[in-house]
């Protein structure tokens, strides 16, 4: 374990084996950047707000805003909080980061000061980077606003401000490589509770997922991939995401919202080859390609992960896009999952894949004794590998907890093993809910609910109860055509066949569900909504 808990390396003899493996390639994200110009040159890096920029370019573009940004004083290994939108800059500017040395800490554009403030005092960062006005919200203020609160954080630097203008039109200069093992960025942790936690994520081990991921999601140079969700988060922007494409010479199309509009007008513009979504917005692009008039015809596949996509949103996916659905399930932790090209139907509609790398290790253990549980049975998963981490940034304590004494990540999910090695998402270890002594997994209730054709989305969550300990209680959103009410869809339920202490208790109707920053259905704020209410009744 390193001195000041920053990065917790792997064990030598693993990470060995890993570059024996040819899993880590001693290439920095900078020097895998100059590689790529090199070889796709004037092809289309990337697209978006009216701009198209080569391979060339777009390497240009970040030598110059690398000598920039160690002009304005940063330096190797400080950290800068990034908050920037799905817009073309966002490519120059991270790989001008790397390249200079210093590590991004990936903010979403929904994050606001609460968060900004958190990511910039637990990294100690040295400057925020940022948009002006976006979506209505002034990021520049909100920035301005942590830099006041936070000693570490001296400036900063506003994409589209004369000033940052200046900086990406300083001359390049040969700047010392980053060492390829060790961070290059700290991505954020999609936990259900609290303030996200730092991930610390390594050149080499990073660049082995991106790699794996454009294979395994077959990516070509002419294959066009859409960024429709926020790209800074991980899925979207390595499974196979923007850095996918790029490592394959395709292009990459950034949207500036994912809604079915946007993204069908894009697709047909750019005939869009893949794309990835969360079960959410693919149950709204589904509803909207049965009204479109767009040209969906060039989408191959449509990726879904996030959460578990259940089976009734899988089964709609293929007939009502076009396209192929693959199931991706991942963690920003490290652990990838995909279903393959050459799976067979049941496995890709009943299944969110099998890991990545052949050095994924996997454990499937009871969660309260820590035994792994028999073949096919349901169980905590547990993973190490090439591109899991051993410990999150500067987080001793949770440390502890988060991974065994031999390195393997408690992931929080739940899931069954197939005999083929593909896993099967049950729900979360924390979204089961003991309603009187029975276990009821969230996810199974949702995926009877999204069954009924009047159910757009569906999000189940525990309410308090004094006599059981806790009820469930379900929260749905219809489609625009349906008028649901409690009763029908508990009825509905109980038709499906469950047991009885799984027809949801309560049942509430909405319009929409409160979403974390990349579009998931947010659990935690839905639980402190029902708590509220739970009080006033």
């Amino acid at each position: 374990m390193s001195g000041n808990h920053d990065h917790i390396p792997w064990p030598p003899d693993v990470a060995a084996r890993y570059r024996a493996a040819g899993h880590w390639r001693g290439q920095s994200f900078g020097a895998a950047l100059t590689s790529l110009a090199h070889r796709y040159a004037e092809r289309t890096a990337v697209v978006g707000g009216g701009r198209r920029w080569s391979f060339t370019e777009l390497d240009a573009r970040a030598h110059r805003i690398a000598a920039g940004l160690v002009e304005a004083g940063l330096a190797p290994g400080e950290r800068v909080v990034l908050q920037l939108p799905n817009i073309p800059e966002f490519l120059p500017v991270v790989f001008g980061l790397w390249r200079a040395g210093v590590l991004p800490v990936f903010a979403l554009p929904a994050h606001r000061h609460s968060e900004l403030r958190h990511f910039a005092a637990h990294s100690g960062a040295a400057a925020v980077l940022t948009v002006g006005v976006h979506e209505r919200h002034d990021h520049a203020a909100t920035a301005r606003a942590v830099a006041a609160e936070v000693d570490s954080v001296r400036q900063v630097l506003v994409v589209g401000s004369a000033e940052f203008t200046d900086l990406a039109a300083t001359a390049p200069r040969e700047l010392p490589d980053p060492d390829p093992e060790g961070v290059a960025f700290l991505q954020l942790s999609g936990g259900s509770t609290g303030l996200p936690k730092l991930i610390p994520r390594t050149h080499d081990d990073y660049l082995y997922s991106v790699r794996e991921s454009a294979r395994i999601c077959a990516l070509r140079p002419d294959s066009v991939y859409l960024a429709a969700l926020p790209v800074a988060h991980n899925y979207p922007l390595s499974s196979p995401g923007v850095l996918g494409a790029l490592h394959a010479g395709a292009t990459t199309v950034m949207a500036p919202r994912p809604d079915a509009d946007t993204a069908f007008r894009l697709i047909e513009e750019e005939r869009v080859t893949i794309t990835g979504v969360v079960p959410p917005l693919a149950a709204a692009w589904v509803q909207a390609a049965a009204r479109t008039e767009r040209d969906l015809s060039s989408l191959e596949v449509l990726l879904v992960g996030g959460a578990k996509c259940g089976r009734e949103l899988a089964e709609r996916i293929g007939p009502a896009l076009g396209c192929r659905l693959q199931q991706v399930f991942g963690m920003a932790e490290g652990l990838v999952c995909y279903t393959r090209p050459d799976d067979g139907e049941e496995t890709v509609l009943g299944t969110q894949g099998r890991p990545l790398s052949p050095d994924d290790e996997i454990r499937v253990v009871d969660p309260d004794t820590g035994a792994e549980v028999a073949p096919g049975r349901t169980g905590a998963l547990l993973t190490r590998g090439p591109y899991t981490i051993r410990g999150y940034f500067r987080a001793e304590e949770h440390n502890a907890a988060a991974f065994t004494p031999d390195g393997f990540y408690r992931t929080g999910d739940l899931v069954r093993r197939t005999p083929s090695g593909h896993l099967e998402v049950v729900g979360r270890a924390k979204e089961q809910i003991n309603r009187g002594g029975e276990k009821v997994a969230a996810e199974e209730v949702e995926n009877h609910l999204m069954a009924h054709p009047g159910v757009l989305d569906a999000a189940v969550v525990a309410v308090p109860d004094p006599y059981l300990g806790e009820r469930t209680c379900a929260y749905v959103v219809p489609t625009a055509e349906a008028s649901l009410t409690g009763p029908e869809l508990r009825t509905f339920v109980r038709t499906r066949g469950v047991a009885a202490f799984k027809v949801p208790d309560l049942v509430r109707v909405v319009e929409r569900f409160p979403v974390t920053g990349v579009g998931k259905t947010s659990k935690r704020e839905l639980r402190v909504a029902l708590a509220a209410l739970a009080r006033e009744e």
